[in-house]
C-alpha cells in the first residue's frame, strides 16, 4: 500500500503543477484579447499557431473548465473572470435564434462558418453553463443551461427508441447517413449527457431532471455497453443495435484513423472511455444520493478490464483502444484517455482498497508526467505519443483539445488524492 508520505508527495507536486503551471498556461496564453473568448491552437513549443477558428466545443469547454477551477477554489477569482467573459462571447454569437440551439463553428469575430447543430456540442452546453451557475452565480449560466436542456428535449430526444439523435441541420433534421453519422448514436454522446444532467441536476434539483438522468443511466448500463464483458460499444443504430465505429464527417477530436480501413472493428472498445464513464456513473450515483455499492460493481469491471488489456505494464500509461477480450496492436496513448484512467483507478483504489488499483493510478500518473506533460512549453499535455513516449502528434491546443480533460483530471485527481491522505 502506499505510504502517507508518498501519497502527500503526489499531492504536493500535483497541485504545484496545477496552480503554477497548467492553469496558468491556458489564462495567460489563451484568452484573445480583440474579440472576445479563446484561442486555443498551439504548436509543440506552446506558441500560438496563428490559426483562429472557434470551435464551439473549444469555447465551452474553456467556459467549464475555467467554472470549474473557479468552483474548486483555483485561480483567486481570475477564473470567474475569464469565465464570464467567455459566457458572454458564445452567448453573443453561438446561439441560433431562428432554430434555437448552438451553432458549431465560428470565426475569430464569432462569426459562424458551420450552422450545424451537433449533439456532442449540446451535451457540453447543459454541462458547463450549468457549471458556471453553480460556481459563480451568474442567472445567465442558469438560464443558458436551461434553454439548452430545452432545446435538446424538443429536437435532440428518439421517442421511438429512446436517447438522443445526435448530428443534425440547422434546422434540426437528421444529416445524411454513412459517413455523415445521421443514422447512428454513440456512447459518446450518450455518456456525456448523464455528465451534463448530473451537473444540471445539481443545479436545479428538480424531480423532473433526476428522473430524465436515471433514465440515460438506464439506458447506457442497459442498451449500450457488452452482455459478456460489460464494456462499452462505440456505435449503434438508432434502435440501439451495435455497427463497427466510423470517423464521422463532422468531428469533435482527433483520434487516430482506423488501422487498415474506415471502419473500427466492433468488437474493439476504448478502455479510457470505459474507465471514464465509471467515475462519471459513480459520480452522478453520489448527486443523485444512490448508495455507492449501486455502481461500484461497474467501476470494477472497468478498471479491471482496462487492468488486463490497456494498461502498459513495460512502458506505462493505456493504449487508446483494443479488442475487447485480447491484447491490442494500437499501442499509441493520447492524452485524455491518460487523464480518465487515473481518476477512474483512485476511484477504485478509495471503493476497493486494493493497492493494484493504486499501482496502476501511479503507472499511469508517472507515465504522464515522464513523456507528455511539456513543462518546458508551459505545462499542457502533447496530443498523442507512441508506446516508449515518443512524441507523435506534437500539439497542446487545438480546436477540439484545450483543458477540459488536463484540468479536470487534475482537479479530479487532487480531490481523491485528499481522500486517500485524510482515510
Amino acid at each position: 500500500m502506499p505510504t502517507a508520505s508518498e501519497v502527500s508527495q503526489i499531492l504536493n507536486d500535483t497541485e504545484t503543477y496545477l496552480t503554477g503551471s497548467l492553469l496558468p498556461f491556458w489564462m495567460e496564453r489563451s484568452p484573445d484579447p480583440v474579440s472576445g473568448g479563446f484561442l486555443p491552437f498551439f504548436d509543440g513549443q506552446g506558441k500560438p499557431t496563428g490559426e483562429t477558428e472557434k470551435t464551439f466545443l473549444s469555447q465551452i469547454r474553456m467556459l467549464y473548465t475555467m467554472s470549474s477551477a473557479h468552483r474548486a477554489g483555483y485561480g483567486e477569482g481570475r477564473c470567474a473572470e475569464l469565465a464570464n467573459r467567455c459566457a458572454r462571447f458564445i452567448l453573443d454569437h453561438y446561439w441560433d435564434t431562428e432554430h434555437g440551439g448552438w451553432y458549431w463553428i465560428a470565426d475569430r469575430e464569432g462569426r459562424p462558418t458551420n450552422r450545424s447543430k451537433v449533439g456532442y456540442g449540446h451535451c457540453f452546453g447543459i454541462y458547463a453553463f450549468s457549471e458556471y451557475f453553480l460556481a459563480t452565480g451568474n442567472a445567465e449560466g442558469k438560464k443558458a443551461a436551461r434553454a439548452t436542456y430545452q432545446t435538446v428535449c424538443e429536437h435532440m430526444v428518439d421517442t421511438q427508441h429512446g436517447g438522443f439523435i445526435e448530428l443534425m441541420e440547422r434546422d434540426w433534421q437528421p444529416v445524411p447517413g454513412g459517413r455523415f453519422g445521421g443514422d447512428r448514436k454513440s456512447l459518446d454522446v450518450h455518456m456525456h449527457m448523464m455528465e451534463a444532467l448530473t451537473t444540471y441536476y445539481e443545479m436545479t434539483g428538480h424531480p423532473t431532471h433526476r428522473r430524465r438522468l436515471l433514465e440515460i443511466i438506464d439506458l447506457l448500463l442497459s442498451a449500450m455497453l457488452r452482455p459478456g464483458s460489460g464494456t462499452g460499444y462505440s456505435q449503434f443504430d438508432y434502435a440501439f443495435r451495435p455497427l463497427p465505429a466510423i470517423i464521422f464527417a463532422t468531428t469533435w477530436g482527433r483520434d487516430a484513423k482506423p488501422e487498415g480501413g474506415d471502419v473500427h472493428p466492433i468488437d474493439f472498445t476504448s478502455y479510457g472511455h470505459n474507465v471514464e464513464l465509471a467515475w462519471l456513473l459513480l459520480h452522478a450515483g453520489d448527486i443523485l444520493g444512490v448508495p455507492r455499492p449501486t455502481y461500484e460493481p461497474i467501476l470494477r469491471n472497468m478498471c479491471d478490464h482496462c487492468l488486463r488489456f490497456g494498461l502498459d505494464q513495460e512502458y506505462g500509461g493505456v493504449y487508446c483502444e483494443g479488442p475487447d477480450q485480447a491484447p491490442t496492436t494500437r499501442t499509441q496513448k493520447q492524452f485524455w484517455q491518460q487523464a480518465e484512467a487515473m481518476i477512474g483507478m483512485l476511484d477504485a483504489y478509495l471503493s476497493f482498497g486494493e493497492e493494484r488499483y493504486w499501482k496502476a493510478f501511479r503507472n499511469i500518473y508517472d507515465f504522464v508526467f515522464t513523456h507528455m506533460v511539456n513543462i518546458k512549453a508551459g505545462g499542457e499535455w502533447y496530443e498523442r505519443v507512441d508506446r516508449e513516449g515518443n512524441v507523435v502528434d506534437s500539439a497542446l491546443g487545438h480546436g477540439w483539445k484545450v483543458n477540459y480533460h488536463t484540468v479536470r483530471g487534475m482537479i479530479q485527481v487532487i480531490r481523491r488524492l485528499r481522500k486517500v491522505v485524510a482515510a
